[in-house]
């Protein structure tokens, strides 16, 4: 599989291309997955449902199955945050990973900058960024799209992923 991040400040705009971006890539025919990485504590659990209290009686992991989905819930109480490999890890095959966030992470990345936000460029202090998405023009060598130009993004993360030199972790400088 190939990994491909979307990195960026909080407000940034990632989540949102991620979203759309999804259909565009599946239209192409590759089965895509996505690792976000969350800063604060989340929980997907509710209150009073029977796995939110076997988690929170000590259930190491916790496996909710339907008809429609299941999803799997591991504590890591006593351990530190697992990285993006061994999260990596645990997904199912499929021709290409987006990551948002994790932007320290040694793989290709695209940045996200929104200009109202008033954080500096990721880019210049980050050789694994290999191209630039924003609102307004920016001054850099990198390719750069507008943020709104999702098909444009999509060709380029189809053309990069493509490339063995910047597509897995492993291979990436």
């Amino acid at each position: 599989m190939n990994v491909f991040g979307i990195a960026g400040w909080s407000n940034s705009g990632k989540t949102t291309l991620i979203e759309q971006l999804l259909p565009l890539l599946a239209a192409r025919g590759l089965r895509v997955s996505v690792v976000k990485h969350a800063h604060q504590k989340f929980d997907i659990d509710k209150p009073g449902k029977d796995s939110f209290r076997f988690r929170k009686a000590g259930s190491h992991e916790v496996l909710i199955s339907s008809p429609a989905r299941w999803a799997l819930m591991r504590e890591h109480r006593e351990t530190e945050e697992p990285g993006l490999d061994e999260l990596l890890s645990h997904l199912s095959d499929c021709d290409l990973v987006l990551v948002e966030g994790f932007k320290r992470e040694a793989i290709a990345k695209l940045e996200v900058h929104r200009a109202a936000n008033g954080k500096p460029l990721l880019s210049p202090d980050d050789p694994r960024i290999v191209a630039v998405a924003s609102d307004v023009p920016i001054a850099t060598s990198l390719p750069q799209f507008r943020l709104d130009d999702v098909e444009r993004v999509a060709d380029f993360i189809v053309e990069v992923t493509a490339t063995a030199a910047v597509g897995r972790r492993a291979s990436v400088p």
